[in-house]
């Protein structure tokens, strides 16, 4: 088939790869024009698609990322893979309506449009729908065929993968689920299919929700064991060993990412403009987890004053600027905002991370970007390791830092503080 995927980051790169090594003639189009020339380019800016894979799709001439909506005709099968932020507190979904005016001019009868954008439960039918048929002057349903599946990528993950991770699935009617299903068949191992996109929207969101929730937990535990003088990793530890009705979670500097910081607030939001109610789990949630910086820069203002130094002036190296260990991905990534936070104390920041090699919104200017060595740890009066990459040398970071604050209980020593 003919295949769109609109939106080239995450969650579409791979999609469209996978769609392309299967046979399907693929379309990879993003408004992003720099991101297109690199994928023209052979170059992959997703840990999740290597260089070889996209070269090798590009070569067989299955792929071709564009910036030109009219690239976009002919399509039997459209899936959108847009960005969904928060705009002060709302969904923003502009770039899922933007998609949908797009597609709309190049959908014919009996075409397949398929959303996976995670957003509120009701999108797919109540908005998404109706853009499509406004622009086309065809019906959902009786002239094509629509639904959702949401995504369930998880950047670096090399053991579930767009492949392995079971993907639900949902049509507006029975013929859209059919169509729909076998589409996704043909790309992952397994598909779990549900009675409307409704019901897949809100699958999503509990997902993410129950993850926020429970980071939540345990960095509110961690920071009154602290207080308590109490180790709380051995007690996960500890907690962890029983075979059932638990499962282990851990403390961090915050939730970065598309989905924790964001994702459980498009229910919270449903949930108040349909119901108006308040959804006190998320709202307590995002409370503990958004100000998780804060406290990591206080627990180093605290081990700074016991050494007799201010934050002011001191030198502080940060290890990692992504969101999570072994990825580029640094979207709404709680270093950003420990690093904000300590330039604005007077500190002197420098940061480390080989993955990220995009600029990163927000970050600020100030903030040095360095490679990670002996010479980089001796200069610094502090390292934070905020994101606990594999390539770091942790042995160096031993035998040079003088004190490390460890957001991620990847250090030992005498020198080494773990939040």
């Amino acid at each position: 088939m003919r295949v769109v995927v609109v939106g080239q980051g995450y969650v579409g790169l791979p999609l469209a790869v996978r769609a392309a090594e299967v046979g399907h003639q693929v379309i990879g189009y993003d408004v992003d024009s720099r991101r297109t020339e690199l994928l023209a380019g052979g170059e992959s800016y997703v840990e999740d698609v290597t260089a070889e894979r996209l070269r090798a799709v590009m070569a067989s001439g299955l792929y071709r990322p564009t910036a030109i909506a009219k690239h976009c005709a002919g399509f039997d099968i459209a899936i959108v893979t847009v960005p969904t932020p928060l705009r002060d507190g709302a969904p923003d979904v502009s770039y899922i309506e933007a998609s949908g005016r797009t597609l709309a001019r190049y959908l014919t009868p009996g075409s397949t449009v398929v959303l996976e954008s995670t957003t509120y439960p009701g999108t797919t039918e109540e908005l998404f729908g109706p853009i499509l048929e406004e622009g086309s002057g065809l019906s959902a349903g009786p002239d094509f065929h629509l639904g959702f599946s949401p995504e369930r990528i998880d950047p670096g993950n090399q053991t579930w993968t767009l492949e392995s991770t079971p993907k639900i699935v949902s049509g507006i009617d029975e013929v859209s689920l059919k169509v729909i299903q076998e589409f996704y068949d043909g790309l992952v191992d397994t598909t779990v299919p549900v009675s409307s996109p409704k019901e897949a929207e809100l699958a999503k969101l509990i997902e993410n929700t129950f993850r926020h929730v429970n980071i939540a937990l345990v960095n509110e535990v961690a920071m009154l064991a602290h207080d308590l003088g109490i180790d709380v990793w051995r007690a996960i530890d500890a907690a962890a060993s029983k075979p059932f009705g638990f499962m282990r979670f851990t403390p961090g500097p915050g939730v970065g990412g598309h989905c924790l910081p964001i994702d459980p607030s498009y229910l919270s939001w449903r949930v108040q403009r349909a119901l108006g109610q308040s959804f006190r789990f998320v709202e307590l949630a995002n409370d503990i987890n958004n100000h998780m910086p804060d406290y990591v820069v206080r627990r180093l203002t605290d081990a700074l004053n016991r050494r007799r130094r201010s934050v002011n002036g001191s030198k502080v190296l940060l290890l990692g600027l992504a969101y999570k260990k072994n990825t580029g991905d640094a979207r709404e990534s709680p270093a950003v905002r420990v690093a904000q936070l300590l330039v604005q104390l007077g500190a002197e920041v420098s940061a480390v991370d080989p993955h990220v090699v995009e600029q990163i919104p927000g970050l600020d200017e100030r903030v040095r970007r360095v490679a990670l060595s002996a010479e980089e740890l001796t200069a610094a009066d502090a390292v934070v390791l905020l994101s606990d990459h594999d390539a770091f040398d942790y042995e160096l970071c031993r035998t040079h830092a003088r004190y490390v604050l460890d957001t991620r209980r990847r250090l030992q020593g005498p020198n080494v503080d773990v939040v």
